[in-house]
Formats: structure tokens, sequence, C-alpha cells
């Protein structure tokens, strides 16, 4: 079978693609495991160079989302399955509002119906975000039933995308699954537009060695959850029975709040036992990034998620950890 997986050439995408050729076989549209012979990242941008770890069943695809034509010919088999990651990003999108109709509802739409004219009900998973909560009046914990209340464009575009989702499903004309993500840490590289950017730089770049300017409070909270139980979480959602997950096909990955000072003092407790030496954290708060990030849910009840078989942290230490393992250690 093949997999497609939309900003595959981004962080997650990759990892997911990691963990799908690390399994092996997955399960195809009747259900039974298949052997995996294609893994397609697709993304706006190829690398210029292939990826390290990727072997001869990864192949890489640059375009534009928005584009019909571009998107079918991503999903051009019956035995197919769809990661669909590629998103402009919170920030990104209320900057340039135009871009983020177009490749989040656009790019999406277009997704969905490549794989209904399949035929063969693809599974299809969604990724989509805590920002589809948001407001003055939202409570800090939310639930399967706490109704989308978003106030970002980015917010707007995942509610959507999750309701769409729902739709298909329910018509038969895919095998639709919503993974509803926390902000996810710790991303490598360099930073983009996301405005809960500054909860990965805050381990990254001291962790290297390097400056992080932090635009939040030390009692700020954010909900979060590691990379490597997120992509666990993912394949999880895409592997279990539809039934198990419901007429709701959102499932919100487990999660917990932590304030900026516990994540301080988990990096430096962590930095201690691994003998680094830091980078400094400058505080400069920006009240646009704090904005945004309050708006937030700081708990998504994820009783769903557990059932399904996804992992959740052990702490923030073992993330710590996991990050200078698998991106920092030569």
């Amino acid at each position: 079978m093949k997999v497609v997986i939309t900003g595959g050439c981004g962080f997650l995408g990759q990892m997911i693609a990691k963990a799908i050729l690390k399994r092996g076989e997955m399960r195809g549209p009747d259900g039974n495991l298949a052997e995996v012979d294609e893994i397609q990242l697709f993304d706006q941008l190829a690398p210029v160079t292939p990826f390290s770890w990727a072997d001869k069943r990864v192949t890489t695809a640059a375009g534009d989302i928005s584009d019909k034509a571009t998107v079918s010919a991503l999903i051009d088999r019956d035995d197919v399955s769809v990661f669909h990651l590629a998103s402009v990003v919170s920030a990104g999108g209320e900057k340039d509002f135009d871009m983020a109709m177009r490749v989040n509802l656009m790019g999406g739409l277009n997704i969905l119906d490549a794989a209904r004219a399949r035929g063969s009900v693809p599974r299809l998973v969604f990724s989509s975000s805590l920002a589809v909560f948001g407001g003055p009046d939202l409570p800090k914990e939310v639930d399967d039933w706490t109704r989308h209340t978003p106030e970002t464009t980015y917010g707007m575009t995942k509610a959507f995308g999750e309701l769409a989702i729902n739709d298909y499903t329910r018509k038969g004309f895919i095998d639709g699954r919503t993974v509803r993500l926390p902000t996810i840490v710790i991303r490598p590289g360099v930073p983009n537009a996301a405005a809960s950017g500054w909860a990965s730089g805050i381990f990254r770049e001291p962790l290297q060695g390097k400056e992080h300017v932090l635009p939040v409070h030390d009692g700020f909270y954010m909900m979060l959850l590691g990379y490597r139980a997120a992509v666990e979480g993912f394949l999880a959602v895409h592997e279990a029975d539809g039934a198990a997950i419901g007429t709701d096909r959102t499932v919100c990955l487990p999660n917990k709040a932590y304030a900026v000072a516990q994540m301080i003092e988990a990096l430096e407790r962590v930095a201690a036992e691994e003998r680094l030496k830091l980078g400094p954290i400058t505080r400069q708060r920006d009240p646009s990034v704090e904005a945004i990030c309050g708006s937030w849910p700081l708990k998504m009840d994820s009783t769903k998620a557990k059932a399904l078989g996804c992992p959740e942290d052990a702490d923030l230490d073992s993330v710590i950890r996991g990050f200078i393992e698998d991106f920092l250690v030569n």
C-alpha cells in the first residue's frame, strides 16, 4: 500500500514516515494489515538532497496543495492512506488570511475530494489543534463536547477540517480520523511562524548554547506533548478500528500543562545531569503571542485517545532527554 503525508518534509511528517518505515505495514482501506511499499512526502518545497534516513520506498513531491490536479496526482492508488499535516500555522494565518484560506481550507478540501474519488474509502488522518478553542469564556479544561470557539484564522480552518472529516466519513466517502494536538515539543531546526514556537525554542536554543528570546512571562502555562508520543498517537489513531473512534472522529491526544518556570526548571535539571552548558533565556514579552496562546485551553480530555493506545509523556524531563538523544548526540 501507499502512504501519502502532506507537509511530509516538515518535522512531524518526517517522524511519522520514519515510524512507518520501521513498522513496515499499516492497515489499508479494507482494515487488514498490508505492506507499505511507497511513502510519498508532499510539501511546498522538496528537499535539495534526499533525506539520509529514507530508503527506496520514500519519494518526495513539491507543489501547491490548493491545485486540484496536483493533489489528485498524489492520491493515485486505491490502497492508500493519507496523513494530512500541511497547514499555514497560527501566527502565519493571522498575517496572511488569504494564504491560510487557500492552503488550509481549499487544500484540505482537495485532499478530501481526491481521497473520495478513489472509491476505496481510504483512511485519512487529519492533523488538528487545540486552536479550535479560544475566547475569554472558554473553560480551562475541554472535552469532546466543548464547541469550537476559535480566536484565530488558523483555528477556524482546523475546526472546519474536523467537521469536514466527520461529514465525509458519515457519507461513506472516506474513513476519516482527526488527531487534535496540543503544542508539540521539542521541534528541531529553526523557529517557524507558529505563535507557540517559543515552547520548543525555550528548550532547543539553550540546549545548543544559543540565546532564546522568551515572549511570555514565567507564570504562563502551555499544554504540551512530546513529539515521540505525538507520532505514536498519529499511528495509533490510524490503526484503530473506526467503531472505537465513534461518529465524532476527533481524538484529543494526551497532554499536560506546564508553567514556563516549570519548563526552565526541567531544562536546567536535565542539562545538569547531561553536563551541558545552556545558552541564555532573555525575557522580552510579546502581547500578540501571549494573546494567541493565552486564548487556548490548558487541558483536553484524552480518555478516547488513551483507550485507543495513544501514549502520554512520563514527564517533561523525558521529553528533553529524548530530544538530546535524537538530535544533539552525534
